[in-house]
């Protein structure tokens, strides 16, 4: 008897600390902590802004382009080459950055809460529909963890028109 009370007591314990330390860290969202949307606009002939949107639930955020080299993985935006197309400049950045210090890094980190619209500049050589395509790679996290880096592939058409 007083082997399973003691058994029923270590239980107890175990399980109460595998509680805190689930609750201490957080749980992952139950939704997506970003949700992308993209598309264009026509900005002069031949010419759009493709926009590559993204919506940060609350409580999390999602890290800029440009970021320390051993802090957080950065947001980068790869295009697949097309011969059709040609991008000016770099992925501009429309939204309200957030430069702070994290203490888990150790330095100042930029990044974006609740939404941010991602823009490159795109011209095209035909008048056809022709399709940007791509990946965006990111990384966000709450004040008490960070969720792995993740791809997301889009296809935004232009032209045409």
């Amino acid at each position: 008897m007083k082997k399973i009370i003691l058994v029923a007591i270590t239980l107890v314990l175990i399980l109460g600390t595998v509680q805190a330390q689930f609750t201490v860290t957080g749980a992952a969202p139950t939704a997506p902590a970003v949700t992308w949307s993209f598309s264009s606009k026509k900005i002069a002939e031949k010419t759009y802004e493709l926009h590559m949107t993204a919506t940060i639930i609350s409580g999390y955020h999602l890290y800029a382009q440009v970021n320390n080299a051993e802090g957080p993985v950065p947001t980068t935006f790869t295009f697949v080459k097309n011969p059709l197309l040609e991008y000016t400049g770099k992925v501009k950045e429309v939204g309200t950055l957030v430069s702070k210090l994290e203490p888990v890094w150790g330095f100042k980190v930029n990044y974006f809460q609740d939404k941010v619209d991602f823009v490159q500049i795109v011209k095209s050589k035909v008048a056809a529909v022709v399709d940007a395509k791509g990946i965006v790679n990111f990384m966000v996290c709450n004040d008490k963890r960070c969720l792995p880096p993740k791809d997301v592939n889009f296809d935004i058409k232009i032209g045409g028109n």
